[in-house]
């Protein structure tokens, strides 16, 4: 029988006769019953969660980051708990189900799985990262201490934060972690066909000894999504533009969702193109191209046509392989509506002047290809006359790139709004221009893959400055 994974009810596991199920995409087979909570539930258990906090905040923050290495461990390693009643999950069979529900070949699960064990395992390091470099611990546990000399205290903006999860791609999960580090509970909204990662790490630190009253886990429909939001003062969530443009005006809410990465050339070095013909790679095809992080516009001064091409000349060569296979990297869609809705997409924006798919021309056969009873679309580089094609500028969940030609002078006038942007320049008056434009959230000057994460420099908020404010103090010590 398959495992009913329960709702967490902050400490308590609760089964709800309201259950959906995960399933195999390749053969339909269900893999896991889930618990469903509903909107109600979730504004009731969201009374109490002050209580929690004040728990959790009483333990010492230098022991709470020590339990993170040892839960580490337990995730990458461990034989957890997964079904209600009993039951664990070894980590190869977290690896199968995963794969099975989300698409993602073995290989890529345990990238995503050594990301997070990374993660979990540095915890201290992201933590000083986060705090712009305070090793004063007090300033965890008391509230206040010194940094730099100078009198500091952090006073909390929530008493958990909501996070509202998608099936897309384990490695997000490692964003929400640092908060239990940082003494704030966490509510976690799984999304549909993947509730193995969060479930994962939440036993796997509740294993290493933090409190199962500082973890919600709340699989849930739409509405159940919005009563996270609204009930939690902080929330992350992801979705897409769509999703972002709904709370880009609420500062309770910090929104993930399409990237739009992009690499730039300068003048100076783009007659070298061919030497960083890995880095396009890397960027274009990490992770399955599943990453907001991943490139999906590359802009240069000349020689696009030249890029293009031998950029698609090298992705051509990739194709679906067994999820199983040690070599994949391309993921299959769970949904292969969603598969067949971005093929139709693209092929429309190609019948339109100033674009073509260059790939095509390397590749024998469609982009989109079944293997196995599995739905997969190739990657795919179309040469763009401009940004502003509806394929100029754009993000699809496999890999996919525009090269686009533009004069340096004019890039950063047309780029819009870029999660990352990997400048390989030299020249400093290009360089200042990048520093001071507000449209890149993270900036690599040199040739440095889009997809390169240091975790004590987030590339899309700052969790210590969302969940926490500072506030002046001073300290006078009372004379007798």
């Amino acid at each position: 029988m398959p495992p009913h994974i329960p709702i967490l009810r902050f400490g308590e596991q609760y089964q709800s006769l309201d259950t959906t199920e995960v399933v195999n995409h390749h053969s339909g087979a269900t893999l896991a019953r889930v618990s469903q909570a509903n909107a109600g539930l979730l504004r009731r258990d969201l009374r109490r969660v002050s209580q929690v906090a004040e728990r959790l905040r009483s333990r010492p923050a230098a022991q709470l980051w020590d339990l993170f290495q040892k839960a580490g461990e337990l995730f990458l390693g461990g034989d957890l708990p997964l079904a209600a009643g009993g039951g664990k999950q070894s980590p190869q069979q977290y690896v199968e189900a995963l794969s099975a529900s989300s698409g993602l070949p073995h290989t890529l699960c345990l990238q995503n799985m050594a990301k997070i064990h990374h993660v979990m395992t540095n915890i201290r390091g992201i933590v000083r990262g986060l705090t712009r470099g305070i090793d004063d611990l007090d300033v965890f546990d008391r509230g206040a201490g010194e940094h730099g000399g100078v009198p500091v205290s952090f006073v909390p903006d929530t008493d958990v934060l909501g996070v509202v999860l998608p099936s897309n791609s384990p490695g997000v999960n490692s964003i929400w972690l640092p908060a239990v580090a940082l003494k704030t509970p966490v509510l976690v909204k799984p999304g549909r066909e993947e509730p193995w990662t969060p479930w994962r790490i939440i036993t796997a630190l509740i294993e290493a000894g933090f409190e199962p009253e500082a973890f919600g886990f709340y699989p849930t429909d739409h509405d159940g999504a919005d009563a996270v939001v609204a009930g939690c003062a902080r929330s992350i969530i992801f979705g897409d533009d769509a999703t972002l443009q709904r709370y880009k005006d609420n500062p309770s809410v910090q929104s993930h969702g399409t990237g739009r990465s992009k690499i730039l050339f300068g003048e100076d070095l783009v007659d070298q193109w061919p030497q960083w013909l890995d880095l396009l790679v890397e960027s274009v095809l990490s992770n399955g191209g599943r990453s907001c992080i991943n490139a999906s516009s590359i802009v240069v001064p000349r020689h696009a046509d030249a890029i293009a091409d031998g950029l698609a000349r090298r992705l051509a060569a990739v194709e679906p392989r067994a999820a199983d296979d040690a070599k994949a990297v391309l993921c299959a869609f769970a949904n292969a509506k969603v598969a067949e809705s971005i093929d139709t997409a693209i092929d429309q924006g190609l019948g339109e002047d100033g674009a073509r798919d260059v790939t095509a021309t390397h590749r024998s056969g469609p982009r989109l290809r079944e293997l196995d009873g599995a739905t997969y679309l190739r990657p795919t580089v179309v040469r763009c006359d401009h940004l502003t094609h509806r394929l100029g500028n754009t993000e699809y969940l496999f890999p996919f790139t525009s090269v686009v030609e533009l004069p340096q002078d004019q890039m950063l006038d047309q780029i819009g709004p870029s999660l990352v942007v990997t400048a390989v320049t030299q020249d400093a008056q290009f360089i200042d221009r990048l520093l001071r434009s507000p449209l890149i959230d993270r900036l690599n000057i040199g040739p440095v893959p889009t997809c390169h994460v240091q975790w004590n420099q987030p590339h899309e908020g700052n969790l210590f400055d969302f969940l926490y404010r500072r506030r002046a103090i001073n300290w006078a010590v009372a004379s007798e």
